[in-house]
């Protein structure tokens, strides 16, 4: 019996693929550890206490999460974010990630809409759910943000306005690492008002933005924004599978019940000691905020060094402004690189990886044309935990890891001068 035709299109995330074959290749070679984007600091000691206080606890807990849990996350939003989350309407999943599938899961039919570049699961997810995906294509000018007048544009020709449209929304960004200001926002929330669009505003590198200055776009658009969250970047827990998602009061009537359904028949619940530690983490304690004050001193200077050396070796990169991620564009190298038979970004990345043992993402794993020589670098292959208190004169050594692979980008592209793009 032959299935083969019956099979649905979905491949094997690249964020975990490339996590895989680095491992497969560091036996053999040094590789430089870009492509996965795992938070390289350890959980703060008092949410691992609670997890190990809590280990026996085998029961199941309630499907939208545990109460303590859910009112503990509500309250660090409203405070953190200044928005109106409310236990009632927040749902526990094992991570965001899950979460946002169970949005695009619980439509008959939608169009989904995403920017390009964004986080390679949102496609596979909307189109496992059985939605149209369309993109819209942003640019280096913009830092790769999504602007009003783009998304008014793409409104106003939709042939079919009554179908829901779902906008996918993620800042601080994976890939760009980059986000908006509250102008950007303001603008955005008038078009999405004007034209009814339901958004799943991703804020999981929320906390990590590097100057604490993230603002919910719910704050401006409460009615028709989704916000998902979670542990694994701002509290170092990502195989710990903890996400939360706040339903607008304006949908909850309606979605919750369905969002509910969908967690029952899938993950049933969140682990109990996962959840008893999550609330302990959104209390946000002092020593809980001292860590994260500490991760965004770490990751700014970090980044902000790995971006002015990549612009300096002709690779335009935006500055990080939250998160762990840089977008270098090695369009001014196109000339060269095509030289050596490199037209695509994913032959970019490829030659990289093998040639010089740096692993980054290529730019179609996040919705780029394959001719946009671009690609995603996680700046986490150093020790965290060193980090964390460290005084900044001592980042550029606990950094040598990330220096040293990009010294290889560097390296492996010559000498000549950079040709214009």
């Amino acid at each position: 019996m032959s299935i083969d035709e019956f099979l649905r299109p979905i491949n094997h995330s690249e964020t975990l693929l490339i996590n895989e074959r680095s491992d497969s290749l560091e036996q053999t070679r040094r590789v430089f550890r870009f492509g996965f984007g795992q938070s390289p600091f350890p959980v703060p000691a008092s949410v691992t206490a609670v997890l190990a206080e809590h280990a026996g606890e085998k029961a199941y807990m309630p499907v939208q999460g545990w109460r303590q849990l859910r009112e503990a996350a509500a309250a660090f939003h409203r405070s953190a974010d200044g928005v109106d989350w409310q236990p009632e309407r927040v749902l526990v999943g094992p991570g965001s990630k899950l979460l946002i599938y169970a949005v695009m899961a619980a439509f008959t039919e939608a169009e989904v809409l995403l920017v390009s570049p964004s986080w390679v699961s949102y496609e596979p997810q909307a189109r496992l759910a059985g939605h149209s995906v369309h993109r819209l294509q942003t640019s280096a000018e913009t830092e790769w943000r999504l602007t009003a007048e783009q998304l008014d544009a793409f409104c106003a020709q939709r042939e079919q306005p009554q179908r829901p449209l779902i906008l996918v929304l993620n800042y601080p960004g994976n890939p760009s690492g980059t986000t908006y200001s509250e102008a950007q926002l303001k603008a955005l929330a008038e078009v999405m008002r004007r034209h009814q669009v339901l958004v799943i505003s991703d804020e999981i590198y929320g906390m990590l933005h590097h100057q604490g200055q993230h603002r919910s776009l719910a704050r401006y658009y409460p009615e028709g924004t989704l916000v998902t969250g979670g542990l694994s970047k701002w509290c170092g827990a990502g195989g710990w599978r903890l996400g939360v998602m706040h339903v607008p009061e304006a949908l909850a009537g309606n979605l919750m019940p369905r969002l509910l359904g969908v967690a029952s028949e899938t993950w049933s619940c969140v682990a109990s000691p996962v959840q008893h530690a999550a609330a302990v983490a959104y209390h946000f304690g002092p020593d809980v905020q001292a860590y994260v004050e500490g991760e965004r001193r770490v990751l700014s200077h970090i980044g902000n060094r790995a971006a002015e050396r990549l612009n300096n070796a002709g690779v335009a990169t935006a500055a990080p402004e939250g998160g762990f991620y840089l977008f270098p564009d090695f369009a001014g190298w196109r000339e060269l690189l095509a030289e050596r038979g490199i037209h695509t970004s994913d032959q970019l990345c490829e030659r990289l990886l093998e040639e010089a043992g740096v692993a980054l993402l290529p730019g179609t794993a996040f919705g780029m044309p394959a001719d946009e020589l671009v690609a995603r670098l996680s700046y986490v292959n150093f020790d965290g935990a060193v980090a964390l208190n460290a005084p900044l004169e001592d980042l550029e050594a606990i950094a040598a890891p990330v220096m040293d692979g990009l010294d290889a980008i560097r390296g492996w592209l010559g000498d000549r001068q950079q040709v214009a793009a």
